[in-house]
């Protein structure tokens, strides 16, 4: 049994039903007021330690609703795939891990904006995708509703972008980038590590092997 099963099985009611539907309802909203109302909205509600030590506590979580689809008719359906990986994580793990996977990307959101002055929620929705695609990399879906493809390769191309972001990004990024992760990490680190490390081991062997039959 391992930390998760031991928290779930003593603090299991605490999960939050509907999590992944209140969170997106919330991005949906939060874009509405920016593109019809307020364009400053969105730093309003932003993750910044200036405006928390100040007394603006809420900050701590409507930064979770600052808008990450924005950009017309691929932004409404980026919206629509993280509610549905999100709700497919819900079914399999339940209210309490999937309350709990959030509830440590936003901890380090917290640690991230303390470190280098504020934080946003981009790594947090990204590590729901990497987790999908941890637990199903075979799994089928339509590319903008027309093109099938296989999740493994979309895990990959965002894991490309995450790079690229890591590597030319400042230290803040860099934090931000690392620390969103967290709930990926805590659940499948240790899994991400085998696989790696039995990958570099095969190929070795592979290469050895064909040194050796040249």
């Amino acid at each position: 049994m391992n930390w998760i099963d031991k928290l779930e099985r003593r603090y299991g009611n605490l999960g939050i039903p509907y999590l992944i539907n209140g969170l997106m309802i919330g991005q949906l909203a939060a874009g509405l007021i920016v593109l019809l109302f307020d364009w400053k909205f969105a730093s309003m509600i932003s993750l910044s330690r200036i405006s928390v030590l100040q007394g603006q506590i809420w900050r701590l979580v409507t930064f979770l609703f600052q808008p990450i689809w924005l950009g017309g008719l691929l932004g409404v359906l980026n919206l629509v795939f993280y509610f549905w990986i999100g709700n497919a994580l819900t079914r399999v793990w339940g209210d309490f891990r999937m309350t709990l996977f959030m509830a440590l990307g936003v901890l380090g959101a917290w640690v991230g904006c303390f470190l280098t002055g504020a934080a946003g929620p981009s790594a947090i929705f990204q590590s729901m995708l990497f987790a999908y695609t941890w637990l199903w990399p075979d799994q089928m879906v339509l590319l903008f509703g027309i093109i099938p493809f296989k999740m493994k390769y979309l895990g990959w191309f965002e894991l490309a972008l995450w790079a690229v972001s890591f590597v030319m990004g400042d230290f803040a990024t860099k934090i931000s980038l690392v620390l969103g992760l967290s709930g990926f990490l805590a659940f499948y680190g240790r899994e991400v590590f085998d696989w790696c490390r039995d990958a570099l081991t095969s190929w070795k062997r592979r290469r050895d092997w064909e040194n050796r039959n040249r």
